[in-house]
């Protein structure tokens, strides 16, 4: 995926907005002020696909400034930490692969408004919480501005979240989380592949460890080679050896019986 974004990116890079995110929390919280001054404002914003068939278009982009569903004092929080997830995560992709997951997401949220039925953005941007928790497991927020806590645990937390309005939601819950994980799926793919490789590998080290340090291995001083035997209390020089033709459990053998076996 690294190389088909470099590639893309060396092709239309110049097309990405810079700032994107700045663009869409500026539009969230216009939106959010207009709704104050008329309760049923955001009504004509969210992505409905039977409304678009009639001439209202500018539904396939005004659903991604739909603000957070928030209290009026949580606002301006929930606004900043969208921004601040956003802005986090364009540094650390650029411009481009940072409108190109946003794009992806949008998309996909049209395609499932298509079968399901109208949608807001609600999941898109939860998916962008799942992509920063990924991208930087151990920043630590002030969870409530009080308690220091890994980004990672909150990234566990939205993922089950997830995994729970999936299970219990109805279909336009479901279709909507399924678009709002396809970038991400695209994205991480690769990296969580790695992780499992990387983790089926220190398994298995740790359980050689295990095995060769074992208490059932011989004490030094009475080790007995398992072919001639040899006793390493008469003086002969005793080796611990665990190789494949040992069958890679610990075996004792005199120093010229592990050189030849």
């Amino acid at each position: 995926m690294e190389g088909l974004l470099a590639r893309l990116e060396r092709r239309f890079g110049r097309f990405a907005v810079p700032h994107l995110i700045r663009f869409v929390v500026g539009g969230m919280a216009m939106v959010w002020v207009l709704s104050q001054l008329r309760a049923d404002f955001q009504l004509h914003l969210t992505l409905d696909l039977d409304a678009v068939r009639h001439g209202e278009v500018w539904r396939l982009i005004t659903f991604v400034f739909l603000p957070p569903p928030s209290s009026s004092l949580w606002i301006l929080v929930n606004l900043y930490f969208t921004w601040w997830v956003g802005s986090s995560l364009e540094q650390n992709w650029g411009a481009f692969k940072f409108n190109v997951y946003y794009a992806l997401g949008v998309v996909a949220t049209i395609g499932a408004a298509a079968l399901a039925g109208p949608m807001t953005n609600v999941w898109l941007d939860g998916s962008l919480f799942l992509a920063f928790a990924t991208v930087f497991p151990d920043v630590q927020i002030l969870l409530l501005f009080v308690i220091p806590v890994r980004v990672k645990w909150l990234g566990i937390a939205a993922a089950a979240a997830f995994a729970y309005f999936f299970a219990v939601g109805d279909w336009n819950t479901r279709a909507a989380i399924v678009a709002s994980l396809a970038a991400y799926a695209v994205y991480f793919s690769d990296h969580w592949s790695n992780l499992a490789r990387q983790r089926r590998v220190v398994v298995r080290q740790q359980v050689r460890r295990a095995q060769v340090e074992s208490s059932s291995a011989p004490v030094f001083g009475q080790r007995t080679c398992a072919i001639c035997g040899a006793r390493e209390a008469d003086g002969v020089d005793v080796r611990v050896c665990s190789c494949e033709k040992c069958g890679g459990k610990p075996r004792s053998l005199c120093l010229t019986h592990a050189r030849s076996h």
